[in-house]
């Protein structure tokens, strides 16, 4: 790990140039010269080894080094602004952010009642969601850009730690005049009839899939292949097919049209938890946050 030697006004300098996409506007905003913006940014260029920002006479932008620093640099410039607050303000009056990388169905399906919670509890306290992939936001909890994860259980690196906190079955989504809708389970081989819609053979929900099958010696054939779970409720509703889809990502309210069936053996689960660097400390408004999140069971909120 690149052991960074700088001061906060380099960081905020460089966050302000690549947000404004200017020198001029940056050294207006941090009231310092331009000169001085420029050798802070220099500074901060020697000890990466490597330029973070391209300039032409018409504009300036990141590099691509630049873009993977920014938001590592906006977490730090929020931790630190939020301990210093902590300091001065330790009443009920406190302020902070808490970020966290979620998976989109999470994200929709119980985080919102958490931060309910949390938010009548301290309501001075930010929440941001990164609502990214599986891929993605393994990442951000690498490199440090939020405190925590809520994803699945995949190949973790040793740096990492899992916690789970709920099962989330596959199961097939279907219009409710559609045959497969009068089986209370259906099984995988009663698929091969039907138009399928699943997710890109990229995404790791798939990968899910497609393994647990392959043992078994099943192959589905894919249809249609879909970026994101909820288009597949929209190409099912228009009876372009049937899905096959994580539990959590189907209408949790009953739908006019849609119906979800249990699938046979093999049973088919992804398990969601909590993602975590495994020597990193959470800010207070983190770990309270999380304290909140596992009072009850998932099913509960």
């Amino acid at each position: 790990m690149i052991n960074i030697n700088c001061d906060l006004t380099d960081l905020r300098a460089f966050l302000t140039v690549v947000e404004t996409r200017s020198f001029v506007r940056a050294a207006e905003a941090l009231n310092l010269s331009q000169s001085a913006i420029s050798r802070r940014l220099r500074k901060l260029e020697e000890t990466v080894g490597a330029p973070l920002l391209e300039r032409t006479t018409r504009h300036v932008a990141p590099t691509a080094v630049g873009k993977e620093m920014v938001p590592l640099v906006m977490r730090m410039l929020d931790e630190f602004d939020r301990s210093l607050f902590a300091i001065r303000d330790l009443g009920a009056r406190r302020g902070g952010l808490v970020t966290i990388a979620c998976l989109p169905m999470p994200a929709f399906y119980f985080l919102p009642r958490v931060i309910k919670v949390f938010n009548a509890e301290y309501p001075n306290i930010r929440v941001r969601i990164l609502d990214l992939s599986a891929n993605d936001g393994l990442q951000a909890v690498e490199r440090g850009e939020v405190e925590f994860g809520i994803n699945f259980a995949g190949a973790l690196d040793e740096d990492l730690t899992f916690e789970p906190l709920l099962e989330d079955p596959f199961v097939l989504l279907c219009r409710n005049d559609h045959p497969l809708a009068q089986r209370e389970i259906v099984e995988w081989a009663d698929l091969a009839e039907h138009r399928l819609i699943g997710v890109h053979r990229a995404s790791a929900n798939r990968t899910l899939i497609d393994s647990a099958l392959a043992r078994q010696n099943i192959k589905l054939s894919w249809f249609y292949e879909v970026a994101h779970l909820s288009t597949s409720l929209g190409l099912v509703e228009a009876g372009l097919g049937v899905s096959v889809l994580p539990r959590m990502a189907t209408p949790k309210e009953p739908h006019h049209m849609l119906v979800s069936r249990a699938l046979g053996a093999p049973r088919v689960t992804r398990t969601v938890g909590l993602l975590r660097r495994r020597n990193a400390s959470l800010s207070p408004a983190a770990q309270r946050f999380m304290e909140i999140l596992m009072s009850r069971p998932i099913s509960e909120w």
